[in-house]
């Protein structure tokens, strides 16, 4: 028997898809970079995405479908988190931070993904902490055995809090409506 036999449950149901894409507006959005030599953003020097406290930087990498005809050889490489001075020249990586290495590029279910988290406070021990209002660099090397690449770099602007003279708590001020818009569908549900 479909919805339409159980009075109330249009209802139910329009509440559902209401409180699915509240929960939907509160997540950070997801910034997605393919991190390979076609893109040419990437290698020009000018590339650069804002990005929000809470929001996701998406890095995928190269990715050659398995078996398939090659004119060149697969690009692998590191990506590092990098100041400046590091960024500018895109040469060395003494003092860079290694993030990730792009070395499986036959992967069988596509494209590596490496996801970043933009938040001041990390639980993780591999994670990084970003500051609001300041500017983060990533540059890529080709690993040891790899394709020799161009130089290829992004440039993250985390985007200033609203009010940061008066910090709240992101997950109390979250926290209370989600819990209250969980309340309303059982409530919808006890009085049918």
């Amino acid at each position: 028997m479909g919805c339409r036999g159980r009075p109330g449950a249009g209802t139910i149901w329009k509440m559902t898809v209401l409180f699915l894409q509240l929960i939907s507006s509160v997540q950070g959005k997801r910034h997605v970079v393919y991190w390979n030599s076609t893109n040419t953003r990437l290698s020009q020097g000018d590339f650069s995405v804002e990005v929000n406290p809470g929001d996701y930087l998406d890095i995928f990498c190269p990715h050659y479908p398995s078996g398939g005809p090659s004119s060149s050889p697969p690009e692998t490489l590191a990506l590092y988190l990098a100041n400046e001075k590091q960024f500018q020249g895109c040469a060395g990586t003494h003092g860079a931070l290694k993030r990730w290495e792009c070395n499986r590029p036959f992967a069988p279910l596509g494209p590596v993904r490496f996801s970043e988290k933009i938040q001041r406070f990390t639980p993780f021990s591999t994670g990084y902490e970003f500051l609001s209002g300041h500017h983060y660099f990533y540059s890529s090397l080709s690993l040891d055995d790899g394709t020799q690449l161009p130089c290829m770099k992004l440039k993250v602007t985390v985007c200033c809090d609203a009010n940061p003279a008066a910090p709240i708590s992101t997950a109390s001020a979250v926290r209370t409506p989600l819990s209250l818009l969980l309340l309303v569908p059982l409530f919808l549900h006890s009085s049918i």
